[in-house]
């Protein structure tokens, strides 16, 4: 990638709005600028000047078709173009210099912010194409600032997470992870394991300057420093997850137990039809919310029992598939009566599941609260009608996701996929070493194993990544950032 060139992109989402904002960087991208903008001050680094976006005299004007062909003209045709006033004024803007290396992409970055219709910021695009910036790629600028060294690619990766944050935990989480928590986090490891690679090369390499060489003893508790704290960082990853995907969450039980009464105390509204005829539900109803930041998406489903009809049977079988699918299952039993068959059959059916049983109708059972054979399931007592219980269900489906999460965030925890299959590539790899130290392998062999724990830790922070995974990550963020 050429980083001598000067970029630019629409920054803002498309679409109309109050606002909108063109981003160029580069070293170019002042030069670009100005010979479209009537300014009431001079660029300074780091200062908002308001001005006007002008027709430059020497710079063609485009059509509106967004191809980025400039139309025939001559010199007198920018006083013609429709979209230009008689004064040359196309639109009121504020623009903003970063000088480099002050800057998001550490190059000279230029601001435009104009009013947000499509027309006008495709026209600054234009015209800075003109004046001779590029088109960016998606995430060119992002990358721009990890080539660069301004982020790392574990900080880089968090900038689209914080993107595409739906709730605001999440995003308060990746600006975390944008901060350094998590690169933080593996710094320790990484100088552990550097420290452990270098002893074993001096005592190579200087062997015949009497060079102590380690012993198998010491070698084995330098590699436990190092596997522990990784060992943990994948047990995070089943939480870091569920934060940054959310979970599905599968409301079964027979019918007219209060599925989905209890579907709508959840979403706190009237989402999912309730009667009193069993078996109003036949088709799924799901529902995304944010519990403490977490978001989730309610599946109420239809009432499992013998069907009555084929709609039924469909449901049914929806129902059976949600639950299959499902990252937890609420088992809704009545708790003013009894057990049935089929609720003993479906607690049976998610034992060993991530569930809960919720014993609802509890406003009826006149504090005859039913039994259960809910094997190891936790149990919680609800009224959908009255909405008693609701706070220690939720409580509880927190519990289950391991939702208190706030020591983590400070120490950092995995989020991504592609970290957590890095960080497994360098368990395996430790492991494989710990197994050469007990067969006595010379130690040349066993800094193999060594080296090829520590390359897929530098790949989460970018240290020895190749051009093909950092095509693969930068193609995922929206062009302009």
């Amino acid at each position: 990638m050429n980083l001598d060139d000067t970029i630019v992109a629409i920054a803002t989402p498309s679409g109309r709005g109050g606002m909108g904002v063109v981003r160029l960087s580069g070293p170019e991208a002042r030069q670009i600028a100005l010979p479209m903008l009537r300014l009431k001050h001079g660029l300074e680094p780091g200062r908002a000047v308001f001005g006007e976006l002008i027709e430059p005299a020497d710079v063609p004007c485009f059509g509106e078709s967004g191809t980025g062909a400039p139309a025939p003209h001559d010199r007198g045709q920018a006083s013609r173009n429709p979209a230009q006033t008689v004064d040359g004024r196309i639109d009121e803007i504020v623009v903003t210099f970063f000088q480099k290396p002050h800057s998001y992409t550490t190059d000279d970055v230029v601001e435009i912010s104009a009013h947000g219709s499509p027309v006008v910021l495709r026209h600054i695009v234009e015209l800075a194409l003109a004046g001779g910036a590029r088109l960016a790629q998606p995430g060119e600028f992002t990358m721009r600032a990890f080539l660069n060294g301004r982020l790392d690619l574990a900080q880089a990766e968090a900038v689209r997470d914080l993107i595409e944050s739906q709730t605001l935990y999440q995003a308060k989480v990746a600006a975390q992870q944008l901060e350094g928590a998590l690169s933080r986090r593996l710094q320790p490891i990484k100088q552990k394991l550097v420290e452990l690679i270098a002893l074993l090369e001096a005592g190579i390499d200087f062997a015949e300057d009497d060079v102590a060489v380690l012993p198998a003893e010491r070698i084995r508790q330098h590699i436990a420093a190092v596997r522990e704290p990784l060992q943990e960082l994948i047990v995070s990853f089943a939480y870091g997850k569920i934060v940054h995907e959310g979970l599905t969450l599968a409301i079964v039980g027979r019918p007219n137990v209060g599925k989905s009464s209890l579907f709508n105390r959840l979403v706190e509204r009237e989402r999912a039809i309730v009667t009193a005829l069993p078996g109003t539900t036949r088709d799924l109803v799901s529902e995304t919310v944010a519990l403490q930041g977490i978001p989730v998406k309610l599946v109420d489903t239809a009432g499992i029992r013998r069907a009555l009809d084929e709609a039924e049977s469909i449901g049914i079988r929806k129902s059976m598939e949600a639950l299959a699918d499902a990252d937890l299952v609420l088992v809704v039993l009545d708790g003013s009566q009894g057990a049935t068959v089929e609720d003993e059959e479906l607690l049976q059916q998610v034992s060993g599941r991530c569930a809960i049983a919720v014993a609802n109708k509890a406003d009826l059972a006149d504090g005859r609260g039913a039994t259960f054979d809910r094997g190891s399931l936790p149990v919680v007592s609800t009224s959908a009608l009255t909405g008693a219980g609701i706070p220690e269900l939720r409580a509880e489906i927190l519990r289950q996701v391991g939702g208190d999460g706030g020591a983590q965030i400070e120490s950092g925890f995995l989020t991504n996929a592609r970290h957590r299959g890095l960080v497994e590539n360098a368990l395996h790899a430790l492991d494989a070493a710990s197994a050469a130290l007990n067969q006595n392998v010379p130690h040349e062999m066993l800094l193999l194993d060594l080296y090829n724990a520590l390359r897929p830790l530098d790949e989460i922070t970018g240290a020895t990544t190749t051009d093909d995974i950092l095509g693969l990550i930068f193609s995922t963020f929206c062009i302009g950032k």
